[in-house]
């Protein structure tokens, strides 16, 4: 089983990097399911419901979010309706959405698949450290339940956990090694150098980073953030452009869900003229 994760979607250059880029791997890898996590693809902070449809359109067979889930109305009023889309897990069970899905391989129409009708279970978990607009519940409490529903229906299932810490992740990682295929590390938008496969089989990334304006501030426009450091007053980001690229992993996985490889994509694209 072949995964592609495209990381965090930013602002309006992140959309326009993922179309591009995925043109472009398609020359050179193929896989059999794409999750895309788009928690800043809206205005660099959340995403609304055309982004969402339009990034399920472009191939997306699951869209992930964290603690940006609830920032637009229109998508939070429509999730029920997007079961592609998934907000956190550990969050208040009264929240709109789903934290978790069993998907299957081949899915969107007109996507080729080698495994098509395998099942693949994607989950989302958010982190308890730096988040003060979105209260979780623990991670590491979730995890154990959610692992033992997800194997009874699969044994290819990735986690990605939203997390600010890099303390907080790895515990996480070491904690759901062997009880599932892989946990990518979200949120900070910089692509860290730690991939790994773990003793027991799971893959692990502190971060894959993001896919927008690789010359930014987390995917933002700087002067806009620089202002913000030196105010101390909330400034509204703004979209960054240049140098955008795709950034992401790219995962092999055995029959018994376990990780064979897994390797870090950098695709840089032309900036629209």
């Amino acid at each position: 089983m072949k995964i592609l994760y495209v990381a965090e979607l930013v602002g309006k250059a992140g959309i326009f990097a993922l179309k591009k880029a995925l043109i472009e791997l398609k020359t050179r890898i193929s896989w059999d399911f794409l999750i895309v996590c788009a928690d800043g693809a809206t205005g660099g902070n959340g995403l609304g419901r055309s982004h969402a449809a339009y990034i399920h359109k472009l191939g997306a067979n699951a869209i992930t979010l964290g603690e940006c889930c609830f920032y637009k109305k229109d998508l939070t009023e429509n999730l029920e309706k997007m079961p592609y889309v998934l907000r956190p897990e550990n969050i208040n069970p009264e929240a709109p959405g789903i934290g978790f899905r069993v998907f299957k391989a081949g899915s969107i129409p007109g996507q080729h698949s080698d495994n098509s009708g395998e099942k693949i279970a994607v989950a989302v978990l958010i982190g308890q450290n730096g988040f003060n607009r979105l209260h979780a519940n623990n991670p590491f409490s979730a995890l154990p339940s959610l692992l033992e529903i997800l194997k009874k229906q699969t044994p290819y299932i990735i986690i990605d956990f939203h997390a600010q810490a890099t303390a907080e992740k790895k515990t996480l990682f070491y904690s759901a090694d062997g009880f599932c295929s892989a946990v990518i590390g979200s949120h900070t938008r910089v692509q860290t150098t730690d991939e790994t496969i773990l003793n027991r089989g799971t893959a692990v990334i502190s971060d894959a980073g993001r896919t927008g304006s690789f010359q930014s501030i987390g995917g933002c426009e700087t002067a806009s953030r620089i202002k913000e450091y030196l105010t101390g007053i909330p400034e509204w980001t703004k979209d960054a452009w240049e140098a955008p690229e795709l950034q992401g992993v790219y995962l092999k996985l055995d029959r018994n869900g376990k990780a064979v490889s897994i390797e870090r994509i950098r695709i840089p694209i032309q900036p629209p003229e």
